[in-house]
């Protein structure tokens, strides 16, 4: 596996912060009844999910060994969860998760059970479903190369609404 150039890149990442806004909904379908889940970005994207998958193929593309992926399919997305989890709280004054109630967790942005959850789909991303990704962007190549900057502009306008939208909402409720 090999991951070249930036656009390669920001395709991975459109697609899998796509999956990931699909697994989010579809997990709060079976467990609330409700499709739609809150999430940080106003578009269906959680860039999370599309953060760690990039992190891991470039360590993939380097051929290490299946146990060093495995540990970083831990590894990365429960770091990246974490991050994420304390600069969405003290940025924004809001917990998008709590895990507070599960064992083995810290300050309630990581646990081991959903750890161990995120070790299972990493290694499902990167064996299973990348390399049917990685063939569709070499076939879709010339198209994305073009389209690639007209979404970095897509995700950022989405994320200036979202701060926006942040702002707005603490104005209100200070105001």
């Amino acid at each position: 596996m090999s991951v070249n150039g930036v656009a390669e890149i920001v395709f991975y990442f459109s697609v899998y912060s796509f999956a990931g806004w699909l697994l989010e909904n579809t997990f709060s379908w079976v467990l609330t009844g409700v499709f739609w889940k809150e999430g940080f970005l106003l578009s269906p994207h959680k860039p999370m999910y599309g953060i760690a998958p990039v992190i891991i193929l470039l360590f993939v593309a380097k051929g290490l060994p299946l146990g060093i992926t495995l540990l970083l399919c831990l590894v990365v997305p429960t770091t990246v969860e974490l991050l994420s989890g304390i600069m969405l709280d003290k940025g924004f004054h809001h917990r998008y998760w709590d895990y507070s109630q599960l064992p083995l967790q810290y300050h309630g942005y990581i646990c081991l059970p959903f750890s161990l959850a995120w070790l299972g789909l990493s290694a499902l991303c990167i064996y299973g479903m990348h390399p049917t990704v990685a063939a569709i962007y070499h076939y879709l190549t010339p198209v994305w190369v073009t389209l690639a900057p007209y979404f970095l502009l897509y995700l950022l306008v989405d994320f200036c609404l979202t701060i926006w939208k942040q702002n707005r909402a603490t104005q209100l409720t200070e105001g």
